[in-house]
Order: structure tokens, then sequence, then C-alpha cells
């Protein structure tokens, strides 16, 4: 569950799943092996807005064997918090931890697995099924569960996103019911949707409404966030469910809610479909997700600026990274950008959805404002910059188990990631973009958008120079020194306590 406080009021936005390496490395130079494309099921057809429905027992009879339900479980280690208390013998002998004498102190602290429960649809017949990341996000073991009667599978995780909370599974077998997939773009509010997944454990559950809004974003669930709203009721255990349209085609995968209480409240969000095919399709492929780059720094429209600008929507750039395809195209400090080939653009979350759907190498014309006056221009994306820790199962990374800060990724601090995180331009460092739920660095409380300023008292100028010092220290202990809102702290990341 994640949650979010509002002045008056306390809202709580669910993750829909029912709780129960050598040091740093270069993503972008691995290379695993790629696999054939996925042919995904697809019909792109206009939903039929004149059908008014008495039942929809036909397409749930249709839809519901592609949607599945998916179990995962981990280790959790006891009693992490109360370690800095265990030095005490009164608080080791409560806790039944022997003495370093050997006296008695009963069984001691014991670990516990933790269960979760999901949803997931199969995309394919030979076994691939998609979900939300977070129903998988740190498990040891991921099993599915199909059909009724019901057969298990051991499942394998061929990769996943977090930016996105989507993940791709595998099991090993044949014949199964693929979805069909529709095209969450031609989606309107107030279409009819249907939700089909686990609420509660409760498998196949259907819920009906209709969609409420479309492109939420900047609620802080997730990276990047276009999702589709609906008051179908969505509840724990329905992640990674279908959204189907009218005519059972899954246009959303669902994710969240916003709700007082953990249960529906007629606020939930879906992933659209075609948000997620481009995720799967690039993990299927490659094991990880490469997005297009094209290197400005953007801020909103206020109406002021607006009125100076003589433009009522679009996104003003605020800087232009050096040698990116931006400056190398003419973009300039100023401009307006209205339209990324015929996506309209009103704002710098929409334009950092258009481009981070497009892999690097796409040619994308951009249409912009510059002095009361509109003009295009092309470019090729580039990636967006990304290094990551070796050891990184998640996304298809490979390495030894030496070095220190295994499961951290890190990428550079361009003029994009100053504006959106606020970094003062006299912080220089190596961004933090990810961190394994699971690795020693997390439990040390290092997080996502932090900026590692030194390394074992050697400082740190960028992504490159944190990648070489990680591998030259062989640990298990590093000292990191880091740029956290505002303020820099010091923590000591122990590999051993893995």
């Amino acid at each position: 569950m994640k949650t979010r406080n509002s002045l008056n009021r306390i809202l709580l936005v669910a993750s829909l799943a029912i709780a129960g390496g050598a040091g740093l490395a270069y993503c972008a130079g691995d290379k695993p092996a790629e696999r054939a494309p996925l042919k995904l099921q697809v019909d792109a057809k206009s939903i039929d807005r004149s059908d008014a429905r008495a039942s929809y027992a036909p397409i749930v009879k249709r839809a519901s064997p592609s949607v599945v339900s998916v179990f995962s479980s981990k280790k959790v280690r006891a009693n992490q918090n109360l370690a800095p208390f265990l030095n005490d013998p009164m608080f080791r002998r409560f806790f039944g931890v022997p003495d370093d004498r050997g006296g008695r102190g009963g069984p001691g602290p014991r670990d516990s697995i933790e269960n979760s429960l999901g949803s997931g649809v199969i995309l394919s017949k030979d076994g691939y099924i998609v979900t939300n990341n977070h129903v998988i996000d740190g498990a040891d073991e991921v099993k599915i569960a199909i059909g009724d009667p019901r057969q298990e599978y051991k499942a394998t995780v061929v990769g996943r996103d977090p930016k996105t909370d989507v993940a791709v599974l595998k099991v090993d077998a044949k014949d199964l019911s693929p979805a069909t997939l529709g095209d969450s773009d031609q989606l309107q509010v107030g279409d009819v949707v249907l939700a089909i997944g686990n609420p509660f454990g409760l498998t196949s559950t259907v819920t009906t409404g209709i969609v409420s809004a479309l492109g939420r974003g900047g609620l802080g669930i997730e990276t990047y966030e276009d999702f589709i709203q609906t008051d179908a009721a969505i509840n724990p255990g329905n992640s990674g469910g279908a959204l189907l349209d009218s005519q059972g085609r899954v246009i959303g995968l669902n994710t969240a809610i916003l709700s007082r209480t953990g249960g529906s409240n007629g606020v939930g969000f879906a992933i659209p479909i075609n948000l997620v095919r481009s995720v799967v399709e690039q993990l299927v492929s490659t094991g990880r997700v490469d997005r297009g780059f094209m290197g400005v720094s953007t801020q909103n429209l206020s109406s002021d600026l607006a009125a100076q600008f003589g433009v009522d929507r679009g996104a003003l750039v605020t800087d232009v990274t050096p040698d990116s395809p931006a400056q190398k195209a003419g973009l300039k400090s100023g401009d307006i950008i209205t339209k990324v080939n015929d996506t309209a653009v009103n704002d710098p979350r929409m334009l950092q959805l258009a481009i981070t759907r497009m892999p690097p190498g796409t040619e994308v014309t951009i249409a912009y404002l510059r002095d009361g006056k509109t003009a295009t221009v092309k470019m090729k994306l580039a990636k967006l910059p990304s290094q990551s820790l070796n050891g990184d199962r998640a996304t298809g990374g490979s390495g030894s188990d030496e070095g220190v800060l295994n499961g951290v990724t890190v990428g550079e601090l361009d003029a994009q990631a100053r504006s959106q995180l606020n970094i003062p331009r006299n912080v220089e460092g190596a961004l933090i973009t990810n961190v394994d739920p699971d690795s020693a660095s997390a439990m040390a409380g290092l997080q996502e958008g932090d900026v590692i300023l030194s390394l074992d008292r050697k400082p740190v100028k960028n992504a490159e120079e944190a990648v070489k010092l990680s591998e030259e220290i062989k640990g298990p202990k590093v000292v990191v020194r880091l740029w956290r809102d505002g303020n820099s702290r010091y923590i000591v990341v122990d590999e051993s306590e893995k």
C-alpha cells in the first residue's frame, strides 16, 4: 500500500496486491540475447458506442480465461528494526538471542514468509503473462494459477519496469487463452468498462463502470503516469488484472485505487494498454526497457507565462542538454513544444510520456512555437541516460557479486533531472534512479532520487565515476555521502548484511 496525507483527510493510494554484481555498471552496455518478438493479439477497431447491452455475460465468458491469479512470496528478515537494541544484554535475552558466552536466550528471532496475491493477463498461448511490478517486486518465488479447475505453474520473471509498474512473467505451458488487446488511445470519458481480477482472493470477479477520466498523472504513484480513471470497483488483489472495453478487449491494466479505507471508493486507476504494450515488447525482446531521450528541461505554462508567450498550452523549454538530439535539431530555451508527431502536447508530462514511450533511434517530428511563429523540426531520439549495478536481475543485467552497492541504478544529472527533482547546479554526483528493495543499499536507506556525492570519501562527479569507484571498493562496507532534499548526509552500506 502507498499512502498520501492531504491536510484534513487521509487518502490511501493502494497498490492493489494483497500483502500477507560488481558494484555500479553500465546498463547501456549490457546486450542480452534477443528473443523473438512477442506476437500479441490486437484489435484496434473503434468501440461500437451504439451497443447498449442488457448483459455482458458473453464477453465475460470469453475474456475470463485470460485473467489469472499471481501468487508471490519472499522471505522477510526478523527484527531488523530491533538491531540497535540487541546489543543490550536484557533485550538479547528477551528476544531470544544467545549471549557471547552461549547463555540461554531461547530460539531467537526467526525469518518469516510474506505472501502477496494479485492478478495477471495472458498474452500468448505459450505462457507470457503481464502483471504489475509491485505484485512480484522482491519475490523469491512466483506462481500462477490458471483455469477452472485451477492449475498452478511456477513462473519466471522475464523482465520488469518499476517506472511504469509493469512486469512480464513466463510459465511453461501451452494452448493458453491469450487476451485480445484493444487500442487505449481510442477511449473516451463515459465509455463502459469491465474489471476482471481476484480481489481479496475471490477469483474471476467482474465489476463494471465507466471511464471517469483519461490521462491522469501527477499522483506520485509511478514515474510515468498516464492513468485511465474508472469507477468500476477494483480492490486489493485486482493488481495486474484486466480492464476491458465493451467489446471485451483489454484496454488497461488495473494498478491502484484512491481510497480512505483501503477498499474501492469508486476511484481506480489502470495503465493504458498501449503503454503496457510498448513496455512488454521490449521486456520480452531484451529483458529491459530503453526509452527515448530528446534532451530538454521543461516547465508548465502558468497563466502569466501563457499570456506573455501568446499560447495557452504546451511545454516551455527552460534548458537544452548539450550534444543532445534537441540541441542538434536547433531547439532553444524559450521554445514551446506543442506536438510530438501527431500527438498534442499540453504540458511537460505529456511531452515526457510521448518521448519515453518511443525507443531510442526513433525519428520524431517536433512542432514548437518561437517568437510567436510555429515551426517543426525532425530529430532522432537518443537513449535515456542510465547506468546500473551489475546483478540487476530485474532488467537483464549481469555480473559478479563482488564490489559494493549491488542493486543500485544510477544516471547522469542532466538538465531534465535537475529540473524535475529541484537539484541545484552546484550539486555534482550520480543520480540514483532505482534501488533493489532487497539490496543492502535499500536496507541502509538509499532511495531513488538521491545523489551520490562521494564513495568512501572519494568525490563522485558523474555516473561513470560512481561506476568505477564502486568496482574498486571491495567492501563489504562503504561510506556513501548523499544529497537529498537540500541536505547532504552520510550512510554506511554493508553488503554483508544482505
